[in-house]
């Protein structure tokens, strides 16, 4: 099978980790451990989440000169960077020697009409208290929304139009590579003038992959998470996994637009745009994913919805 693993940001540094290094390879090695299992046989694209890596980047940044901050697409493109250079040490040092990979710095481009512009919902950067968030809202200009019992900054998150480097990451498939790209969703940019610039947002990285996944004809798509489903009543006694879903009656139900919403919309895209299956899950459990024997499958072959 073609596969395209979408690994979450949240997944890569856990909520209320320490932000190092340490901790971020650490994850990367699990999620590489299980991506080994379903490796043989199978062509693999992998992109990833980058939001807690690109708000640190800014923080950093911000330490630096408060006054001239990076750009979002420049630390979208350095993530992209980093976070490739982990996989493919770490999926490198468990797969054969002769398994080439390539790690693709992948521009996307947006709509400079997309309403997102008006009304910014994709969080980046660590969780804060309250108070934290409004005191940070306000000294640096930050839109901010809850996350749970947190808070974190959100910026504009328009959907992403066309993938630009969707022929070399074809042609590199096509020689036998492991390819990691649209690292983030890929780094936002837009035409003006004629020519291409970078913009100042984060492309949700479910929804580009949903794309690329399309493009690429992909027989299946992977959306690596930190929970092992999508659920229903999620954090009340009455929650339940959902099993297997309908694209329509999935959507049907509701999810944040902060956390599970985008998963949820990008998995619905997918299915009904190729007829193949996407599937929510845990990244600890990407083998028993593409074994159809965990998370939440969605498709349009069945009708309906059922919970485990």
């Amino acid at each position: 099978m073609r596969l395209v693993i979408a690994l979450g940001g949240n997944a890569l540094l856990r909520r209320g980790e320490a932000m190092t290094a340490e901790n971020q390879r650490e994850n990367v090695r699990i999620a590489c451990e299980q991506i080994a299992k379903v490796a043989p046989g199978n062509e693999l694209v992998i992109a990833h989440g980058n939001g807690p890596q690109v708000g640190l980047l800014a923080l950093q940044g911000n330490a630096y000169d408060p006054s001239n901050p990076y750009p979002l697409d420049v630390l979208g493109a350095e993530t992209e960077g980093m976070i490739g250079y982990m996989i493919e040490q770490e999926l490198g040092n468990l797969l054969p020697f002769e398994v080439p990979f390539a790690t693709i710095l992948t521009q996307v481009e947006v709509d400079c009409g997309d309403p997102a512009f008006k009304k910014p919902t994709k969080p980046i950067g660590p969780v804060y208290s309250k108070e934290d968030a409004e005191r940070l809202a306000a000294e640096k200009g930050w839109s901010i929304a809850p996350d749970g019992d947190k808070f974190r900054r959100v910026v504009a998150s328009p959907r992403p139009q066309r993938i630009f480097e969707i022929r070399p990451v074809k042609w590199l498939l096509e020689k036998g590579s492991v390819v990691i790209c649209a690292g983030g969703g890929g780094i936002p940019t837009m035409y003006e003038n004629g020519k291409l610039r970078g913009v100042e947002a984060v492309i949700d990285k479910d929804l580009c992959s949903a794309l690329l996944a399309e493009q690429l004809n992909s027989d299946l798509l992977v959306i690596a998470t930190d929970v092992d489903a999508a659920y229903i009543d999620w954090g009340k006694p009455t929650q339940k996994a959902i099993a297997q879903a309908h694209p329509d009656e999935l959507e049907r139900l509701g999810f944040a637009a902060g956390s599970m919403g985008p998963k949820v919309q990008a998995a619905c895209e997918f299915a009904r745009n190729t007829g193949n299956v996407a599937v929510i899950g845990s990244l600890a459990n990407i083998e028993a994913i593409v074994q159809g024997k965990s998370g939440t499958r969605i498709s349009t072959a069945e009708p309906g919805l059922s919970y485990r």
